[in-house]
């Protein structure tokens, strides 16, 4: 049974375990999306996800698809996008830029499920310093980029987006090796793609990627701006010439 969320309390979610198998990671249906609701959701392995015309659903599948900060992998051809410098990357510089990027339908009779009232909240979560985005640009335009939520060690990917070849590649690639850097341990995917798996995604069972978020999310918290307020990041600094570990074949 799908669990009806009490809307006075934003801080008491279902234990991850009942969610439905089919559709797989159903596992209640109400609440809000306020940012001390999300922040509860995204410890527990849990995340929104509807359309416009449903009532807010939470979700946490199994399998879970993560990827690990370290174990990021780069094509040959990506790399030799990345070398050759026609891309830089900021984070934290055009958050709403990315997510209405994100938002736009693949296609051009799709839909979107980032909807206002979903875009209204991680905004919010981003005003709060939880909600990030990194942005890819070339030549002063926004091409690309992608968002997400950081608790502790722990990194929530959303959603990416591309208006030139591989920009959102090279926006996770930037992601990644940053948090890294900065000691995260885990990313997650939420759902598998053959874009994802390409870079090194796997997929894990839902018990072990709630242990990873019991030990990762209690890390220091890096909240606030990712903005350094440095010029943009060159592509070619991203994956030196030097990088030669986790190169998947073109």
């Amino acid at each position: 049974m799908i669990a009806l969320l009490d809307p006075n309390n934003r801080t008491s979610f279902p234990d991850a375990r009942q969610a439905l198998r089919e559709p797989n990671g159903l596992l209640a249906v109400g609440g809000d999306l306020s940012p001390t609701r999300l922040e509860h959701a995204y410890r527990r392995g849990i995340f929104p996800w509807f359309s416009a015309d449903d009532p807010i659903l939470w979700w946490s599948p199994d399998p879970r698809t993560v990827l690990f900060p370290d174990k990021i992998r780069v094509s040959r051809s990506l790399r030799k996008r990345l070398r050759k410098d026609l891309l830089s990357v900021t984070l934290d510089r055009d958050f709403a830029g990315v997510i209405h990027g994100c938002s736009q339908p693949r296609e051009a009779d799709g839909g979107t499920w980032l909807i206002p009232k979903m875009i209204a909240a991680y905004e919010a979560l981003h005003a709060r310093g939880l909600a990030h985005s990194v942005e890819v640009w070339a030549e002063g335009r926004l091409v690309g980029g992608l968002y997400g939520v950081a608790i502790g060690g722990a990194f929530f990917g959303e959603s990416m987006f591309s208006r030139v070849t591989d920009a959102s590649k090279v926006a996770l690639v930037h992601l990644c090796k940053t948090l890294d850097d900065w000691g995260f341990g885990v990313v997650d995917c939420q759902m598998r793609t053959d874009h994802l798996v390409s870079m090194g995604a796997i997929e894990i069972p839902r018990s072990e990627f709630i242990t990873l978020l019991n030990r990762y999310c209690d890390a220091p918290n890096r909240c606030g701006s990712w903005d350094d307020g440095a010029p943009p990041r060159s592509s070619n600094r991203i994956w030196p010439l030097a990088e030669a570990d986790n190169v998947a074949p073109s």
